[in-house]
């Protein structure tokens, strides 16, 4: 089982060696084609390890946020459709959890494990990171000691005994290198078609590639793919230079010769920092270069097939982020959605105490900010709202009625529907890791009471005091959402993993502010439900204000 903290590395990691596979069964129907058609396809593979496919995902649920309109529910949980299908396909290291429940708390080894394999890879990252850098610093100090040739070959031209072949080295500044007399042991034709090579790594940005996959080596060094694909590219650089060449005019059987002879005369290996002469299959590519290059170009049907491949690989993501967008809670003209008879809202600059009353015929309240009548029409705590600063320190006073008596449930939903009228209020939910109290089983197990079928549901709540009859455990959860049943009681959201599916009867009873008076409501539950809180960290569906306006709307 893949640990909760190393599932989106997971994601990564599966998807980017899929698209690498993909890369290799197109490499192989287009290997009658050009080299430098294979070698883009690898090298796009290389940068997809650097580019997760979350990016493209968020991307389009950026663009779908604003697309998508829905009634505000008077509870918010996730619906399950299309998009949350293909969010599984997609994550399948990440455990499906509705949203007001959580895996079992993570053993103290996962913890551990995790560590040890950040410590490793680490070790790895360091190692890599201080051998790139010294061979990077080795070659510049060479370059630096080098000589300057004099050959008009439209960049710099250095020699130094120091150089194993010859090469290229710089990215916005590159700079020919050549071997010592290297001058005098190849012809003239020879010496000109090996420049020819070279120039060619220049024209391609060969090193940037290079540099930028040296980059995956070192973040993903403990992955063998990633190693193969360096090769990969080499050799299909190495062979894209050297069709080039030939079709500039080179002379196959000279070419091939003045490559033999620099590897007869230097033996060095070639620089990671270096894009040389000598990399890849030497027997493959002298073949290749006496045999001429392939003249196969690529038809109507490959490159549909290459530009789909393409599309899909870019757009597929970003679908997938329309499909799974955060829907807006917006306003909304829809005829069904509850909203109050009558609603007064007037700011309220006086000094005091809150004051927030209602019930099936009315709601009232005297100084509550923004924020907390937020927080009270969505029946949630102040940490799960995503908002401007100010949202705490505006008040206002508010009276308003239904048509008809209703629940509280449904006073909740006109409250949402007047904050869209008079404040304008947008929002949208993201479900976000945070600190959380799991409600669990005790360790003799829960002390509830099956209600009876025939049995009225009944649920009441006081500061310190709960009954309920009939009724689910969500129900208790419930009650602990928002800060104005118990403010300051619980300082994190609570979400059920009890497994209990049944329908209960319970009282509970504790200590609302003096702990003197009565136990804790930790000790409580424990002693009276034998359930328990246990802090840690679980998926929590928040609110994000996308805009609200400060000054409400007339009444």
């Amino acid at each position: 089982m893949i640990p909760n903290q190393l599932a989106p590395f997971a994601n990564h990691l599966w998807q980017s060696t899929l698209c690498a596979g993909v890369a290799g069964l197109l490499t192989l129907f287009l290997r009658k084609n050009r080299a430098h058609v294979r070698y883009w396809l690898w090298l796009v593979a290389s940068v997809k390890f650097l580019l997760p496919f979350s990016t493209l995902v968020a991307l389009g649920g950026l663009l779908g946020r604003h697309t998508t309109a829905a009634v505000a529910p008077s509870r918010l949980v996730p619906v399950a459709d299309f998009s949350s299908f293909v969010e599984q396909v997609g994550d399948p290291f990440t455990t499906a959890v509705p949203l007001f429940a959580t895996p079992a708390v993570q053993r103290p080894y996962t913890s551990v494990i995790v560590a040890v394999l950040i410590f490793v890879w680490a070790i790895g990252f360091v190692t890599l990171v201080c051998r790139w850098t010294m061979c990077w610093r080795r070659m510049r100090v060479s370059v630096r000691k080098a000589s300057p040739l004099d050959l008009s070959v439209g960049l710099p031209v250095k020699s130094s005994p120091a150089f194993g072949e010859p090469g290229v080295f710089g990215i916005f500044r590159p700079v020919l290198l050549l071997p010592d007399k290297i001058v005098d042991c190849l012809t003239a034709r020879e010496m000109e078609s090996i420049v020819a090579h070279e120039l060619c790594h220049v024209r391609r940005r060969d090193n940037l590639a290079t540099v930028i996959h040296m980059a995956v080596e070192v973040v993903f060094w403990f992955h063998p793919l990633v190693w193969w694909l360096g090769a990969r590219l080499m050799e299909e650089r190495e062979q894209a230079c050297d069709e080039e060449v030939l079709r500039n005019g080179g002379e196959p059987r000279v070419y091939a010769e003045g490559i033999l002879k620099i590897c007869e005369l230097y033996l060095a290996s070639p620089s990671a920092c270096v894009a040389g002469v000598t990399g890849g299959d030497l027997k493959r590519r002298i073949n290749g270069i006496l045999t001429g290059p392939p003249t196969h170009k690529l038809n109507i049907g490959r490159k549909l097939l290459l530009t789909t491949s393409g599309a899909l690989a870019v757009a597929g993501p970003i679908l997938v982020g329309l499909a799974n967008a955060p829907r807006s809670l917006a306003q909304t003209q829809a005829a069904s959605r509850p909203a109050f008879e009558v609603a007064s809202v007037k700011p309220n600059k006086s000094e005091g105490m809150m004051e927030l009353g209602g019930h099936n015929e009315k709601f009232h309240a005297l100084r509550i900010s923004l924020e907390g009548l937020i927080e009270y029409a969505y029946n949630i705590n102040h940490n799960e709202i995503v908002g401007p600063a100010w949202l705490g320190s505006e008040t206002f006073d508010i009276e308003a009625k239904p048509e008809h008596p209703v629940s509280i449930a449904q006073i909740r939903q006109m409250l949402q529907t007047l904050l869209a009228d008079r404040f304008k209020l947008l929002v949208h939910t993201e479900t976000k890791e945070m600190p959380v109290y799991a409600l669990v089983a005790a360790k003799n197990g829960p002390r509830l009471r099956e209600a009876q079928a025939d049995e009225e549901p009944s649920f009441s709540r006081t500061p310190g005091h709960i009954v309920a009859e009939n009724e689910p455990i969500s129900s208790f959860i419930n009650a602990f959402r928002g800060n104005f049943f118990a403010p300051g009681l619980l300082d994190r959201p609570v979400i059920d993993t009890t497994g209990l599916k049944g329908r209960y009867d319970f009282t509970l009873e504790w200590a609302q502010r003096d702990p003197d008076t009565g136990p804790s409501l930790f000790t409580a539950l424990q002693e009276q439900l034998g359930l328990r809180l246990v802090a840690q960290k679980g998926p929590v569906e928040i609110v994000v204000i996308d805009h609200v306006e400060k000054v409400p709307a007339e009444n």
